[in-house]
Formats: structure tokens, sequence, C-alpha cells
């Protein structure tokens, strides 16, 4: 004989298989998907922004890389002076329509070179390290949703946590839905199906809502077509279940995806050009999926590395830990170009590119012109940036 306490406890074992299903799904059947979505790209292991957007009018940057600098001919020139690495040509589309942003000499304070402090910055936007939960989760908490934002991925990222929650990590949108252990089906729905008051009434209710929206949402997933052909890696794989979670509209305002590997020490030419167009394949394939949906003006993708790379290759043809890089952004809704100037190689802190923009001036303009948001109390200060939303 079942009772309230085993429905209760049923009840409850409902919602933790949702693993934060049952406000992702209240929304799903009451919002229409319209709301702005921040993709957000992060390139663990300190991705080196000179190979990235190359300084090929730059002697210097030759002469601090004799084996590892990109050549001249090689590079896709962006402006006079600057020019892309040739892996990311699939992004050479959005530069040449104006929807493609590069920021400049981008870091923070203080500069830390380890791996583990620096991206916790970057997550906490708290160069002090003062504080614990993530700029992403403090958006949650300011929105009052903690399913507002989810981690394409098995593993929440600092940046998404909260301080009184987490916020959702998806390893697979297909499985992202509401499973019951075996033969707990039938009795869980006779105690949906028994007259309750109170408490139990409302939790009656609450989870009969639950388990329509959940079927609802995945008949939405399935019925997403995707536009483009991704290539074949789990990075691409993050980007096609986000968009996935777009065409749903399931009204994500935040979406997190990560590429690893940029950690280049030894043999850096092989691994990051590897690496980048791992990024720009699956990141050329998202865009293609949107605008194939209607649904790229209404989606941006901003990057970002914990920090770049020493100006000087080592004696492993590589790089090692540095301070100042480069961040990304796309979109219909990005301003396009070169925002900042270009590092001055002659001028160096500790062998070092020096920084000249703070990154938080970079993330609030995404909360504040892209979300909608309170920047300052999202940040905990106020930061100007260049102004990267078209």
């Amino acid at each position: 004989m079942t009772n309230r306490r085993d429905f209760l406890k049923l009840s409850a074992l409902a919602v933790a298989a949702t693993s934060g299903m049952p406000g992702f799904l209240a929304r799903a059947a009451t919002q229409a998907g319209g709301s702005k979505t921040l993709v957000v790209v992060q390139l663990t292991g300190g991705n080196d922004g000179l190979n990235t957007l190359i300084p090929y009018s730059n002697g210097a940057y030759y002469a601090a890389r004799p084996n590892i600098a990109i050549p001249k001919k090689d590079v896709l020139t962006v402006t006079p002076d600057l020019g892309m690495h040739p892996a990311l040509r699939p992004l050479m589309k959005l530069w040449d329509e104006g929807h493609l942003a590069w920021m400049e000499n981008v870091g923070y304070p203080n500069p830390n070179r380890s791996h583990f402090a620096s991206m916790a910055i970057w997550h906490t936007a708290d160069p002090t390290q003062a504080q614990a939960d993530g700029w992403i989760g403090r958006i949650a908490e300011k929105i009052g949703d903690p399913f507002c934002a989810s981690n394409l991925g098995a593993a929440t990222p600092q940046a998404l946590q909260a301080s009184d929650f987490s916020l959702p990590s998806i390893d697979s949108v297909d499985n992202f839905q509401l499973k019951l252990p075996g033969g707990m089906n039938t009795p869980f729905e006779s105690l949906l199906n028994s007259p309750r008051s109170g408490e139990a009434a409302y939790l009656t209710r609450a989870t009969r809502q639950m388990l329509k929206n959940t079927a609802r949402v995945q008949e939405n997933v399935k019925k997403y077509k995707t536009g483009a052909t991704y290539p074949d890696t789990k990075f691409a794989a993050q980007l096609r279940d986000a968009a996935r979670l777009i065409a749903a509209g399931v009204g994500q305002r935040v979406l997190y995806v990560s590429l690893g590997g940029f950690d280049t020490h030894a043999g850096q030419r092989a691994e990051q050009d590897g690496l980048l167009s791992t990024l720009a394949g699956g990141l050329s394939a998202f865009q293609a999926d949107l605008e194939r949906q209607g649904l790229a003006r209404d989606v941006i993708v901003m990057g970002f590395s914990e920090f770049g790379r020493r100006v000087a290759e080592n004696g492993s043809a590589g790089t090692d830990h540095g301070k100042g890089s480069v961040m990304f952004a796309f979109g219909q809704g990005v301003k396009g170009g070169v925002h900042g100037s270009s590092p001055d190689l002659e001028d160096l802190s500790e062998g070092d590119i020096k920084y000249k923009q703070d990154f938080r001036g970079v993330y609030a303009e995404a909360l504040t012109r892209w979300l909608n948001l309170d920047a300052r109390g999202i940040l905990g200060g106020t930061f100007t940036g260049p102004r990267w939303i078209a």
C-alpha cells in the first residue's frame, strides 16, 4: 500500500531524476523561445593569441618565433597588420559579412599564470579570487531561475555555480528527461491518481505538469532537423546540442561549451593548428545551422581562454604560459572588426603581452547590450570595454 510519505519520496525521486528539469521544462511550456541567447566558448589550456590573430606585419613576431610563427603567405588577412590563422578559414565568411569581432590585449590586473587560478578568475569575474560563485551563476540568481543557463558537457564549470545551486550540465540532450528506475512507473502513476490535499495536492499538480512538459520538450527536440553538417568531433556535438536546445524554444539565456588541449608547451604548430581547425569547423556549422533555421538573429557566441602564451617560443617548439591574449565573438548581433590596438611586441611585461582591456568589460557588453541585464550587479563593479554588440 502506498501512502503520503511514499508519494513524496517518489515525487522527489522524479524531480531528482530530471537533473534540474522541472523549472527548465516549466519555462518551455510558457516561453515562446524569443529570448536572446549567449553561447560562451571556453578554450581550455591557454590559447596562443599571437598565433590566432597574427601580427604578420611585425618583424618582432617572426624574430621571437623562428620555428612556430605562421608564415605571411598563409595568414588570412583581416587588416594591413593582422590576419587570422589559416585553420580559421571557415570563419572568414562571418568576417566578410561584418559579424566576427576580435578583442585584442584582453586580460586582468595582476595576471596569474596558473591554469587553475586564472580560469577561476575568468569564471568568477573576480581577479582577487574572493568569490566562489560564477558570473553565469549570478545571472541565474538575478533572473531568479536556476535553469536559465546550461553547460553542454559532463562537469559543471565554476562559471555556472551559484551561491545556493549549480546550473545544469547536459551531457546529452536526448537523455535529459525524466527517467524512473525500473518497476517504478506503475506505482508512481497510481500515486498521481490518488486524491490528495494541501502540500501533496500541489506536488501532484506540479509533477503532472513536469511530466507533460517533459514529453513536450522531448517532442520539440526530436522535431529538430539540423540545418548543417557538423564535423564528427565532441566539440561539434556540444554545439549541435546547443542548437537543438535553442531550436526547441526552452528559453536558455546562456549556453556553455568547451574545447580543451590548448596548453601547447611543445610541438605547438601541430597541436594548435588541429585545435583551431576543430574550433572553426564546429562554430561555422553551428552558425550555418542557426541561419538555416531562422534563429541566427537571436544568438551570439563569445570565446575566451584563461590566458595567452609567452611572446617568444621555447626550446620545444612551443610556448609557455603568458598573460594578455585575444577574445572573439560572432553572430548577426555582433559588430565585426578588431576592437583594440595590436599588441606591442617591443613593450612587454616579463616577456608577455601587456593587457589593455579588462575581460570584465567584454562581459559587461554582453550582459548589458545583449542579455539586457545589470552588469554592475553581476560583475560587482562598472567595467567599460569595446562596443562589440551591433
